[in-house]
């Protein structure tokens, strides 16, 4: 049954409102019960349902547009120097005052600041904002915290930064490995990467060449791209210039960087003049000018350079240990040092395991080359001076990590015990004189602090599966990045035991490292004297052999026969001696007994009558002393009978 309730309205009603009106329920349909119906319904079992009161929602996403941000800002120089001013020179620092301090301009200013910096001054003399009241309770809490590190940001080049918004992957098939690490020295903001694929033959043709400067307050994204011609090995920011970057190529040429002039290299060496393999050092050197540097390479050369001039080195060294100057004997260098104090030495870390010891200022060539090294079993991959002593340096290699004294060459002062794995890196810490860090090929981050222990590191920490390959720690001292093979940079950072120098610290390092400096100089001079020794002895026998002179077959015979006939005269001799000993201890007038020799053999009848000869001198000598000692026997007995 069907009920349909039509409305009915006029067109002129439309739109008119609604007057609605009380009035009494009225019944429209009425549908009585049918009995005939009854016998077609079918009684159900109860059945429990349950009905939701609330109503069916469904979730949707939608992802929004990303907000790119970029940070800009402007270059503030602490004091103001103008670019042509060093701030480290005195005498320049000097006359540039001079010259300002007769401006009229900087006396009214400094007049009308000097009532507000005197307001300033008193205020601070009133009360010290940065004092601190609990520091000693700061320090026992930092002693009592175990080691450990924590990671902070993960930089990873898979995302392309052409398009973040597609989160696009890296197309290259193989995957560069970050093989230096350089951070700002203004800012602990910035890191610049160095991207390459030091694999043998694995480059390939669509591989990308760039390397990038990353903010660390937005990792998503490059602040710069440096574009080389060949791929980055090493990049260093110049400690001068914030703005300019120093990097070696992977063929073997030098580029230098202004990120205020963009991505492309300012200017680069050409190759005749460049390194011939790989430049796997690069630094910075102190000069007036800051434009100084000089490089390394597995050809066997150290460069010197001008960035201001690119098209040639200055000087050139080449690591022949022979002292000849000659390329092919020279050592392939892997890493280079160089400490600021002291800007006449640097060091250099070979393929075969020798560190290399050089004066840049020496007269000649092969006096330039000072000392070297010798402790790795293979390539040196770290080299670094300790800030705190520069006559303590250490090295990376094998499996070991070494520390080393200038003052003994032949072993190193202290070491670490052999790992399981490969070392990659290493480093100093800047602010603890006895704590460094090294990175392995199985992805681990081993902290040391020798005055703590020596045979285990005090923190190990799974940084990543891949291998770690490079390593650098921040001037503070508690952030440090490790680079892996596959691209990604992890920063960590390290807790405050391990970042803060502790009570005592400094004097307990120096004891330490002058006690094993002392113990190595006695085992140094005890080992010289033994090889002095051997060499003294070895020498007199050469002498001997050389002195001695060839003898002919007749008189090797003569000199056999007469060593043979020695050898019987003092058997004989021996015997007789024996015979007079038993003869003293017998009664005067008992028979002697006559001594018997046996048949010696021999050549011949002349052999045998000369054994018979031999024979009686014996037998008569040995009568003779019977004799003789018979008398002075009776001489002694009549003596007492006297004395008696």
């Amino acid at each position: 049954m069907e009920i349909i309730y039509v409305y009915t309205r006029k067109r002129s009603e439309f739109g008119r409102p609604c007057s609605f009106s009380d009035r009494p329920a009225k019944v429209n349909v009425d549908i009585p019960p049918d009995p005939s119906m009854a016998s077609d319904f079918i009684l159900r079992n109860p059945v429990d349902s349950y009905v939701q009161h609330t109503s069916d929602m469904s979730e949707h996403e939608v992802n929004t547009e990303r907000v790119e941000v970029e940070s800009r800002g402007v270059n503030h120089v602490e004091g103001g120097w103008p670019k042509d001013i060093n701030p480290q020179e005195v005498e320049q620092t000097i006359r540039f005052r001079k010259k300002v301090e007769k401006d009229e301009h900087y006396i009214n200013t400094i007049t009308h600041l000097g009532t507000l910096m005197e307001h300033c001054v008193k205020q601070n003399n009133a009360i010290n904002i940065y004092e601190e009241y609990f520091g000693e309770e700061e320090v026992a809490e930092v002693e009592d915290e175990p080691p450990s590190a924590k990671t902070i940001n993960v930089i990873s080049k898979l995302t392309s930064f052409f398009n973040v918004l597609l989160s696009k992957r890296d197309p290259n098939v193989t995957k560069r490995t970050a093989t230096h690490l350089s951070w700002h020295p203004d800012t602990c903001r910035k890191l610049a990467v160095a991207y390459s694929s030091l694999e043998f033959q694995q480059n390939t043709k669509d591989m990308s060449f760039d390397s990038y400067i990353w903010d660390l307050e937005n990792p998503n994204k490059p602040e710069l791209v440096l574009k080389p011609s060949s791929p980055l090995v090493s990049l260093e920011y110049n400690p001068k210039d914030s703005h300019v970057l120093v990097g070696g190529c992977y063929n073997g040429q030098m580029a230098y960087w202004d990120t205020r002039k963009g991505g492309l290299p300012v200017e680069v060496s050409t190759v005749e003049v460049s390194h011939r393999d790989p430049v796997y050092g690069a630094i910075w050197l102190q000069s007036k000018t800051g434009t100084e540097c000089f490089s390394a390479s597995t050809d066997g050369q150290v460069l010197w350079w001008d960035i201001r001039k690119l098209s040639e080195p200055t000087e050139t060294l080449v690591l022949d240990v022979t002292r000849k100057g000659l390329l092919e004997n020279a050592l392939g260098a892997i890493t280079l040092e160089f400490e600021p104090t002291m800007p006449t030495k640097f060091m250099v870390g070979t393929e075969q395991g020798i560190v290399i010891a050089c004066n840049r200022k020496a007269k000649t060539p092969p006096e330039k080359i000072t000392s070297t090294y010798s402790g790795h079993h293979g390539p040196v991959y770290a080299l670094a001076r300790n800030p705190f002593y520069p006559k303590i340096f250490l090295t990376v290699g094998d499996w070991t990590a070494r520390i080393w004294s200038e003052e003994t060459k032949e072993s190193s002062i202290m070491w670490t015990k052999y790992h399981l794995s490969y070392l990659t890196d290493g480093c100093w810490s800047t602010v603890r004189p006895a704590v460094f860090f090294t990175t392995r090929s199985d992805g681990t981050l081993d902290v040391w602090d020798f005055l703590f222990k020596q045979n285990d590191p005090s923190l190990s920490l799974k940084v990543c599966d891949e291998p770690l390959s490079s390593l650098r720690l921040q001037d503070n001292g508690c952030v440090v990045g490790c680079g892996s093979k596959l691209g990604t940079v992890t920063l960590l950072e390290i807790s405050s035991g391990l970042c803060t120098l502790q009570r005592n610290e400094k004097t307990l390092a120096t004891a330490m490292f002058e006690r094993e400096t002392k113990r190595e100089k006695i085992l140094e001079a005890r080992h010289r004297e033994l090889r002095l020794k051997e060499r003294a002895r070895s020498e007199a026998q050469e002498t001997e052999v050389e002195e001695k002179p060839v003898e002919s077959p007749h008189e090797v015979l003569n000199r056999a026969r007469r060593e043979f006939f020695e050898v019987i005269e003092v058997e004989l001799q021996r015997r007789a001696q024996a015979e007079t000993q038993c003869l003293r201890g017998k009664v005067p007038g008992m028979g002697r007994t006559q001594p018997q020799h046996s048949l010696l053999w021999g050549r011949g009848h002349g052999s045998a009558s000369v054994f018979q000869v031999k024979d009686r001198a014996g037998e008569e000598a040995a009568a003779q002393g019977e004799e003789s000692q018979l008398l002075k026997d009776k001489e002694e007995e009549e003596e007492e009978k006297e004395a008696a």
